[in-house]
């Protein structure tokens, strides 16, 4: 309790933001639709919310040095606000997808500022107890999200005036707090062949993980169109696929710190690759059983991110937690970029059912890799603990490495 008391400002703040954030692109594609963008342009939306992203890890932590938390707080969220009250005062494709560079550059920046605030502030004593609040606010808001979908109309200056409501009102809990400002810590360096050089399955698994997660989160709206959902529907089937990440982590992570997490990483991607033929090749399903697809298959490729970080920190020791963390972002921001475009492109040739085998072929390509890199390499003696790693920003390391460090074994 005394946790939740000394952090309830920057848990309220990142409730609040990721009740915006988390809205704004399954909003984007029905807009998009009801619009008459093309499948192809709403595709380009989430990859244009990935660049801002990946921008928004790189500058954060110089702009806080530079100005301090709270101001760069306020400068992200004001660029975020912008980003969301400009989409229905200019329709146009391109215009949007800069709206969106700037949305992603506002969560990146904000989920840094927080992330950075919460490590100077807790100890060995509270940190995995800080954590688990962490997540649980941040996937229950992203959960929350979701479901806003059903309540909010498509094309609608009010609906998206709501997501920006939430966004400024998050601003409000942390700068309002009494908690001091606590010194701004020293900016990683951006190293992505640190990944590689700990570990190619890492840096793979990373990469299918994006793909996965960005293609259903950024373009699932047109999947579920195409088969028939409505608004509402659709609306609960991505919430649907939250929640089978969610509930995965525990079990996941369990198996993942008693056997070889490379063989837990080709299980995921074998359960993954079979959700995905059946959400592909299964028609006429009815929206119950569209809902139980997109949940198994967050299911299994929610925790593959997770599952290849704890894996490439078995190889790396404590003085490299930080800068792998930045390298493991880089990757899946990569990844997430040309993701979205991708699928929205296949979809918009052969059909919704195209996005799940572009994942399905992307999964049985880690599969091949995973083979042949047990191969090469014996499973480490000593390894750190399973953690579930938010894909939040490149400072995130400096609140799971010491847990990692902790519990290692």
């Amino acid at each position: 309790m005394r946790t939740i008391i000394t952090f309830a400002a920057l848990f309220l703040s990142v409730i609040l933001m990721q009740l915006s954030s988390g809205g704004v692109s399954p909003l984007d594609a029905l807009s998009g639709l009801k619009l008459d963008f093309t499948t192809t342009q709403i595709g380009l939306l989430g990859s244009a919310h990935f660049v801002g992203f990946f921008i928004g890890c790189w500058w954060a932590p110089r702009l806080m040095g530079s100005v301090g938390h709270s101001r760069a707080f306020a400068a992200f969220t004001a660029a975020g606000t912008i980003g969301l009250m400009l989409h229905m005062l200019i329709i146009d494709p391109w215009a949007w997808a800069l709206m969106r560079v700037a949305s992603g550059l506002c969560v990146a920046g904000c989920y840094t500022i927080i992330e950075a605030w919460l490590q100077a502030k807790v100890t060995n004593e509270t940190r995995g107890r800080t954590m688990g609040i962490y997540r649980v606010a941040d996937m229950g808001a992203s959960l929350t999200a979701q479901l806003m979908i059903s309540v909010l109309e498509p094309a609608s200056y009010v609906s998206y005036n709501i997501l920006a409501l939430f966004c400024c009102a998050s601003l409000l809990p942390l700068t309002l707090s009494k908690v001091r400002q606590p010194d701004t810590p020293a900016a990683p360096r951006l190293r992505p062949m640190l990944l590689v050089e700990c570990s190619p399955l890492a840096a793979a698994g990373v990469l299918v993980a994006a793909l996965s997660s960005a293609s259903f989160r950024m373009v699932g709206p047109l999947y579920g169109e195409g088969v028939g959902l409505v608004t509402d529907q659709i609306a609960w089937f991505l919430a649907a696929f939250v929640l089978g990440g969610a509930l995965a982590q525990y079990p996941v992570g369990w198996l993942a710190d008693k056997f070889d997490r490379r063989h837990v990483l080709i299980g995921l991607s074998m359960a993954a690759i079979v959700s995905s033929i059946v959400a592909a090749s299964l028609q006429g399903l009815s929206s119950t059983g569209v809902m139980l697809t997109a949940f198994f298959f967050g299911l299994t490729s929610f925790p593959i991110y997770s599952v290849s970080a704890a894996h490439a920190n078995d190889f790396a020791d404590s003085s490299q937690r930080i800068e792998l963390s930045a390298a493991l972002m880089f990757f899946f921001a990569t990844g997430a970029i040309a993701a979205p475009l991708l699928a929205s492109t296949l979809i918009a040739q052969f059909g919704p059912a195209a996005m799940f085998m572009m994942i399905a072929a992307a999964h049985a390509l880690l599969i091949a890799f995973g083979l042949l890199r047990m191969r090469s390499r014996n499973s480490p003696d000593a390894r750190t603990r399973y953690v579930w790693s938010p894909r939040t920003s490149f400072t995130i390391g400096r609140l799971t490495g010491n847990d990692r460090d902790r519990n290692g074994g």
